[in-house]
C-alpha cells in the first residue's frame, strides 16, 4: 500500500518548524497555567479557567497537527487554528468591552496581551502557512531528486 504523492510543501518543514516550535511553547505555557488554575482556584472564575484549558487543548492539537501535516492532520490544523483565531478575537473583544466579564484573565484576554500578543498574531500566521503549503497550489513543482514539492517562485533558475 503506497502513500499518496504530496503536491505541496510539508506544514512542519522550513518555516513550519519555527511555527510548530512557537505553538509548542504556547501549548506548554497554556497547559501549565490552566493546570494550576484548575487545581487551585477553579471555583473563583470557572469560565476564565475553562477558557484557559480550552486554549491549552487548542494549542496542543494545533502543534501536533502542524507538525504531522498529513491530509487528516491538515484538516485538524485548519480547524484548530481557525477556532483559535475566532477565540482570541471573541475573548479579546469581550474582555476589552468589559474587563471583568470573565472574572480573571485568560490566555486570550486582551487579545493575548499577557503573552505579548502572540495569541493574536499566531493563528493568522498559522492560517497563512496552511494556505501557503496547501496541496496542489499553483507554483508547486516536484524536486526530481527527492520528489518533494517546492514553490517555483523561490527556486533558482537552472544554470546555463
Amino acid at each position: 500500500m503506497s502513500r499518496p504523492e504530496r503536491t505541496g510543501p510539508r506544514t512542519g518543514s522550513g518555516f513550519g518548524r519555527l511555527l510548530v516550535t512557537v505553538y509548542g511553547v504556547l501549548a506548554f505555557a497554556a497547559i501549565g497555567r490552566s493546570s494550576y488554575e484548575l487545581a487551585t482556584k477553579f471555583s473563583e472564575a470557572p469560565v476564565a479557567y475553562s477558557l484557559s484549558t480550552l486554549s491549552a487543548v487548542v494549542y496542543v492539537l494545533a502543534t501536533l497537527a502542524l507538525a504531522k501535516g498529513g491530509p487528516r492532520w491538515r484538516a485538524v490544523a485548519w480547524a484548530t487554528v481557525a477556532f483559535e483565531a475566532v477565540g482570541v478575537i471573541a475573548v479579546g473583544a469581550a474582555s476589552a468591552a468589559a474587563p471583568d466579564v470573565f472574572g480573571e484573565t485568560t490566555v486570550w484576554s486582551g487579545f493575548g496581551q499577557g503573552y505579548g500578543y502572540v495569541p493574536l498574531v499566531l493563528p493568522f500566521v498559522g492560517l497563512w502557512w496552511l494556505w501557503h503549503t496547501r496541496p496542489g497550489r499553483s507554483g508547486a513543482v516536484r524536486d526530481p531528486e527527492d520528489g518533494s514539492a517546492h514553490d517555483s517562485s523561490t527556486t533558482s533558475p537552472p544554470e546555463a
